[in-house]
């Protein structure tokens, strides 16, 4: 399973108050063999992260420092305070309205944010005005219609403190969002093919393309009519 919390608190506080024990989860088997899955996912459709990469909802840096992205971008402190320490440039702040200027970045990172965006339509949008010609949004989703999208949406159901508040998005959904915002699929992968409820005894591969049985889905986008981002 991912990280979670059992606080009875709202989950910009849930974040705040979980940051340490978010970020040890990680470092034990099951978090360290299902965050190398889905690093493998990602880099498996952008192995490039040179440039300018900033990665939204950045939470404790696992996964910008396990891509070598450097910098960072958070609305919790506690969480970014720990970032830090990964060596990446952090800064406070939201999807929905990024710090930053017009075609500033080379690429953006989203890893298991997505479902906490306030408002992802803005949030795309904001997405498609900072990348550079030719810049790329990497996602790293965990899809509604999958076995672990299921299980969360379970818990969601029960009140679990933190996906109470989280919505999951099935990738028809995550595709639709893009295009509105002028933003084109160049390519996917899937992996963690098992249920959730499984202790894992080795990674689970990554497949190309989209899979319904997978738990984890990397999406890569480009402004529509750039073609597809280049894997160098």
């Amino acid at each position: 399973m991912h990280p979670e919390s059992e606080t009875g608190i709202g989950v910009d506080r849930v974040f705040d108050r979980i940051s340490g024990d978010y970020d040890r989860w990680y470092d034990e088997p099951d978090g360290r063999m299902i965050l190398q899955s889905e690093l493998e996912c990602l880099r498996s459709i952008c192995a490039n992260f040179h440039g300018r990469w900033l990665e939204v909802g950045v939470g404790t840096g696992r996964f910008a420092s396990g891509l070598g992205i450097a910098w960072g971008l958070d609305p919790s402190l506690p969480m970014l305070r720990i970032a830090g320490t990964r060596g990446l440039s952090v800064c406070t702040g939201t999807a929905e309205a990024l710090p930053f200027p017009a075609s500033s970045m080379d690429g953006l990172l989203l890893a298991l944010t997505l479902c906490f965006l306030k408002d992802p339509e803005p949030s795309f949008k904001e997405f498609a005005r900072v990348l550079r010609p030719r810049g790329a949004l990497l996602l790293g989703l965990i899809p509604a219609e999958g076995p672990w999208g299921r299980w969360y949406a379970r818990k969601k159901a029960e009140g679990h403190p933190v996906y109470s508040q989280a919505r999951f998005y099935a990738v028809r959904d995550v595709l639709t969002l893009a295009e509105q915002a002028g933003l084109e699929l160049a390519a996917s992968a899937s992996t963690l093919f098992r249920d959730p409820q499984e202790r894992p005894d080795m990674r689970t591969g990554t497949q190309s393309g989209i899979f319904p049985d997978a738990g984890f889905v990397g999406l890569l986008f480009n402004r529509m009519g750039e073609g597809r981002n280049r894997r160098r």
